[in-house]
């Protein structure tokens, strides 16, 4: 069974990054683009279709947590050993609707031995300007090679 590889730009992707995206069929089902994940960092873009908004007519909070998850996976594996989340939470600002497109960018904090601290803004663009839909803290541990 064939699965949608995900959009990963060869500029300003680290070829860590890069082959866990190639891999990562629900980040690419969902259409996720990441188009920056080197040095700690990640940004990633996504548009919300039919298939994510709830019974109250709002995207459903889930989707925006794998957003953040996805960049914050970019991000902490751009370092170049297998890195996964240890922990993560989220904050909801405010709703989201279908056809926004959101943009999510990582940062790292810090990391310490195998550990490490990563912020991810969740934002859209509007008339206004930039307006920040959630705060995403992920919490990452790096464990070498995985084998399947």
């Amino acid at each position: 069974m064939s699965h949608p590889a995900a959009h990963v730009p060869a500029a300003q992707v680290s070829d860590a990054a890069r082959t866990m995206l190639e891999s990562d069929t629900a980040s690419a089902t969902l259409g996720i683009d990441v188009t920056r994940a080197v040095d700690g960092e990640a940004v990633a873009a996504m548009r919300i279709t039919e298939h994510m908004v709830n019974g109250h007519g709002i995207a459903h909070g889930g989707y925006l947590f794998l957003l953040a998850d996805t960049t914050f996976a970019a991000a902490c594996n751009s370092h170049g050993p297998v890195t996964v989340a240890s922990g993560a939470e989220i904050s909801f600002v405010t709703s989201v609707r279908l056809g926004d497109e959101l943009v999510a960018e990582a940062v790292e904090r810090t990391r310490y031995g195998r550990n490490g601290i990563y912020d991810v803004t969740v934002h859209r663009e509007t008339g206004a300007g930039r307006e920040v839909v959630a705060e995403f803290r992920g919490r990452s541990r790096t464990v070498g090679q995985i084998t399947s």
